[in-house]
C-alpha cells in the first residue's frame, strides 16, 4: 500500500497512517457502516453540533445529509486530515457553508463552555490517550441537556469461519500494537463508565452487530471486502514496529481470500453507540 507523497508520521495511538489510499478507506468505511452508525441519531432539532476526531470528513457529509438544518464544528488534530477534509467537503453540494474545520487537540479544547447543542464521535476514542479527558471537555462545551453519541470498537468480539489461524493472529498483533501506542481496541466495552465519570446522565448503550452468513450473501462479500481493507490499513504500521512478519500479512491475505470465496463463510463483528445528555 503506497503512502502519499507527503504523509506525516503516525501519531500516537493512531496505527493506520495518513496516505491517500487510507483517506479513500476511511470514506469508504463510512459509507459501509452508515446504516448502522447513524440508525435514530439525535440530532433533529440541533442546530450546532460538535464531531471530535472528524478525520477527513467523512461522518461530517453524512451528518449534513441526513439532517439539513444542522452545521458541524470539526474537531481534528491533524492538519493533514484537515486539508483532506476541506477538499472533499468542498465537492458536496450540501455541505456548503454548514461545516467549520478546527485544528485543535481534543484534550484542551478552545471553545467556551455551553459552545454546542449536540456532540458525536465516531472510532475517535480508541486512538486517544486519555479518552475520560476528551469526554469531559465535550461535556463541557454543550449546553445542559444536550446530546452526545459515541461509538467505538470492541475488537474482542470478531469472528470468522472458516477457522483463521493467521487472520487471527494477525488481529491479535494489531490490537497488541495499538494498546501499546497509546490506544484501546476495546474501549466501546467502557464507554458507560466513561460518560458517567464525565458527568453524563441518561447514559444508554448499545451493541450493534454485524453477523453475516448465508442469508445476506452480497452484505457479506462487501463487507469481507471492507473488514480485509482495515486489516491491511494497519500493516505498514506492524511491519515497522516488528509485530509482524511480511509473510504472515500474506498469509492473512490468502486466508481472506479463501474466506471470501467459501459459499458457508461467517463473519460477526460487534460495536458498541453510546448516547447520553449532558
Amino acid at each position: 500500500m503506497a503512502p502519499a507523497k507527503s504523509s506525516p508520521r503516525r501519531q500516537a495511538g493512531y496505527l493506520h497512517g495518513y496516505s491517500s489510499t487510507e483517506q479513500d478507506r476511511l470514506r469508504r468505511q463510512a459509507r459501509v457502516l452508515e446504516p448502522m452508525v447513524h440508525d435514530r441519531l439525535p440530532f433533529w432539532r440541533r442546530r450546532r453540533i460538535v464531531e471530535i476526531g472528524s478525520g477527513v470528513g467523512a461522518q461530517t457529509e453524512i451528518l449534513l445529509r441526513r439532517f439539513p438544518e444542522l452545521a458541524v464544528t470539526c474537531v481534528e488534530r491533524s492538519p493533514h486530515q484537515l486539508a483532506d477534509a476541506k477538499r472533499y467537503l468542498a465537492s458536496v453540494p450540501w455541505a456548503k457553508g454548514r461545516f467549520t474545520l478546527a485544528e485543535e487537540d481534543a484534550l484542551r479544547l478552545s471553545f467556551e463552555r455551553e459552545s454546542f447543542d449536540g456532540a458525536f464521535l465516531c472510532w475517535i476514542l480508541e486512538h486517544v490517550p486519555d479518552p475520560a479527558r476528551v469526554l469531559t471537555e465535550a461535556r463541557r462545551v454543550l449546553i445542559p441537556g444536550a446530546p452526545i453519541v459515541a461509538n467505538e470498537v470492541l475488537n474482542a468480539t470478531f469472528f470468522l469461519d472458516p477457522y483463521s489461524p493467521n487472520t487471527l493472529r494477525y488481529w491479535m498483533a494489531f490490537n497488541d500494537h495499538q494498546l501499546e501506542i497509546g490506544g484501546d481496541p476495546f474501549i466501546g466495552a467502557k464507554l458507560g463508565n466513561l460518560l458517567q465519570a464525565a458527568g453524563f446522565h441518561d447514559i444508554r448503550t448499545e451493541v450493534k452487530t454485524f453477523h453475516y452468513d448465508n442469508r445476506s450473501p452480497g452484505e457479506r462479500a462487501e463487507f469481507l471486502a471492507y473488514w480485509t481493507d482495515l486489516l491491511l490499513s494497519g500493516a505498514p504500521g506492524l511491519l515497522e514496529a516488528k509485530r509482524v512478519k511480511k509473510a504472515e500479512v500474506l498469509a492473512m491475505k490468502d486466508e481472506l481470500d479463501r474466506v471470501g470465496r467459501d459459499p458457508n463463510s461467517v463473519f460477526f463483528y460487534s460495536f458498541i453507540q453510546a448516547h447520553a445528555l449532558a
